[in-house]
Order: structure tokens, then sequence, then C-alpha cells
């Protein structure tokens, strides 16, 4: 059993909690002064936040593998992301935090998706980027034991694709050209 600390508590965080107990695993969503006890830590917060949340947990963080599930795309726009284009948020977290494992994942996800297991007909498909493939495999296999599809995406540095990616899908949503319980699915 693995056993998951969400830091962030919008639509994000309990969807993955939800996704993370069906798989028989167990999870806390911590608040600003709870301690991260988990092997895995999600940071299901607006990427504003998360300089802050890196900062005051580092030590709490090291060791851990830290799963960024951020777009950082320009709230004020909606146009942009706000990381320069050789980089990425998961990239700026794996820099800020030496000694955790970084992953990028949920990020192309949305709640109401990853609530049902489901986009239409298709499984939900969590793709996965990082460097350390035990780290992968451990998220991957409580993605899948809760029921949806998790994808190795490659290393970190596909990141910043799947950021890319994770913010087409934000803007078609917002100008009502996707609905919020559609996304992008794979087939196998």
């Amino acid at each position: 059993m693995t056993h998951v600390s969400i830091i962030g508590n919008g639509n994000m965080g309990p969807a993955i909690a939800d996704l993370v107990t069906k798989g028989g695993n167990t999870v806390e969503i911590l608040g600003r002064d709870d301690r991260v006890t988990g092997e895995i830590v999600v940071l299901a917060v607006p990427f504003p936040a998360v300089e802050g949340i890196v900062a005051a947990r580092r030590d709490e963080l090291a060791g851990k593998i830290v799963v960024d599930i951020t777009n950082p795309l320009n709230f004020e726009t909606f146009d942009s992301l706000t990381v320069p284009a050789d980089s990425s948020a998961a990239a700026q977290i794996a820099a800020a935090l030496p000694d955790a494992r970084v992953l990028k994942a949920f990020n192309t996800n949305f709640a109401a998706t990853l609530a049902t297991r489901t986009i239409g007909s298709q499984a939900t498909t969590v793709l996965v980027a990082g460097d350390d493939t035990d780290a992968k495999n451990l998220l991957a296999a409580v993605v899948t034991a809760g029921g949806a599809r998790a994808v190795d995406a490659g290393s970190l540095r596909r990141a910043r694709e799947l950021e890319a990616l994770g913010f087409l899908q934000l803007t078609l949503a917002a100008s009502e050209k996707i609905s919020w319980t559609g996304g992008f699915g794979l087939n196998n």
C-alpha cells in the first residue's frame, strides 16, 4: 500500500485523493501546517503557489516523490505559459528540490475525468514524465489501481510538452470548444 500526501484542496486534490483510495492506497489532504507523511506528495495547487510551498517544505520533501500537476499559464491573459520556452514548471521544481524525485502528471486531466475514470468511451489516461523509473512506476501503479490508465511520457524534459498540452486543453475548455468533462484520450 502506498501513502500519498496531497497539498491543495481545489478540484484536483479531492479527485486525485478519490483515485488513490479507490485503488486501496491511503491519502491525506494537507493543510498549511500539516506535516508531509506520504511517499508520494502531489502539489495540487496553482503554479504561483508552488514556489512558496517548495521553500517552506524543502526539508520535508527531500527523498519524496513530488508530483507537479501545475500548468504554468498566465491566468491574467490566458494566452501563454509563464516559464521559459526551454524549461517547465516541473524542471523549476526539480531544481529547487534536488533531493526529491520530481514527476509531472495529472496536468492534462480534468477533475471530472479523474472522478469518472473515463473520457468518452476511453479510460482516463494520466501521462507521467520523470527521470526516476522507480518513481514513475510507483505512481503508475497507484493510478492504475485506482481505475485509470498511466502512460510513461518519457523523461522530465517532456514536462514542457505536457504543460503545453495542458495549456491547450484548458484554453479550449475555457472557450467552450471542449467540455470540462472531456479532454484527450489515448488508444492502445
